[in-house]
């Protein structure tokens, strides 16, 4: 980890009591919903990560807790730096803040996670669908949404549709 980003994540773990976490040479944050607008408000101002590169979230699974993380990368062009937020959401309440305020791409950013996974952030000025039809129902992206009208298929349940599937005569 670099010097310069060593010292912001010092200073953001004595303010938010946080831990960083270095895996593949990315450090990650892992903050609870009510610090995301604090949090990224101090990470722009302060330290000048001036650019959301992107946003996007991962669905678990359906019976985890929590199912979902918002994944935000932020990046400083200034130092060169970037940095990866997580936020986890529990699977019942799917709901944030929004950061469009702080940094105005998320608008379009919110709008695909909200569109693929359905969840949903307040205070957006225009969450609508941005990739699927107005009128599509449900979000594809979530683990438990059906794909094409088959059981989607895992590790318990491989041999199952295996036997389902239909295979070329030999």
């Amino acid at each position: 980890m670099e010097d310069a980003l060593r010292l912001i994540i010092e200073t953001i773990h004595q303010r938010f009591g946080v831990e960083a976490h270095e895996s593949h040479g990315r450090v990650s944050l892992i903050i609870h919903p009510d610090q995301l607008i604090s949090l990224a408000k101090t990470l722009r101002d302060e330290f000048k990560f001036d650019m959301l590169a992107a946003e996007t979230a991962v669905d678990y699974w359906p019976e985890q807790s929590p199912r979902f993380h918002m994944v935000y990368e932020i990046y400083s062009t200034t130092q060169n730096i970037g940095l990866e937020v997580r936020v986890p959401v529990n699977g019942n309440a799917l709901s944030l803040p929004t950061l469009e305020k702080l940094y105005a791409n998320a608008n379009w950013h919110e709008r695909e996670v909200w569109d693929m996974f359905g969840i949903k952030f307040e205070g957006h000025s225009d969450l609508r669908r941005i990739l699927m039809p107005f009128d599509w129902e449900g979000h594809p992206l979530r683990k438990d949404y059906p794909l094409g009208y088959e059981e989607p298929q895992f590790t318990f349940n491989f041999d199952q549709i295996m036997v389902r599937k239909p295979h070329p005569k030999s």
